[in-house]
């Protein structure tokens, strides 16, 4: 019989962020592997809309590991970060002839799991 050996993650999600998932990939592939303050480093200077929203999750991810699994923030990285697409909001806006143009806003799901390195 195989002993599991227990991985401690923390994790940290925010549902519905007003950002597409489009956006918010290209800042979570900046940092996916990178050790936690490389991380915060990256995305405290990347010129991206979604490096604040990242950004207040890693640091909630921190906050997680500390305090409810006793890890050292120095040792953590991200293990993992994906964003799922959300519910779309549909807006309508006029447009020529009478007619009407659709406005899709959309909205994400973005996680962070955060693993300390052995």
């Amino acid at each position: 019989m195989e002993e599991k050996i227990a991985v401690h993650e923390a994790r940290a999600s925010l549902n519905y962020a007003r950002i597409s998932a489009r956006k918010v990939k290209i800042v979570a592939d900046l940092i996916r592997g990178k050790k936690v303050s490389e991380a915060l480093s990256i995305v405290k200077f990347a010129p991206k809309a979604s490096a604040e929203v990242i950004e207040k999750l890693l640091k909630s991810a921190i906050a997680n590991a500390e305090n409810n699994h006793f890890m050292k923030s120095e040792d953590l990285y991200v293990a993992e970060i994906y964003a799922n697409q959300g519910p779309t909001l549909k807006r309508i806006r006029p447009a020529a002839k009478g007619s009407a143009v659709r406005i899709r806003k959309r909205t994400s799901h973005i996680t962070i799991v955060l693993r300390e390195a052995k």
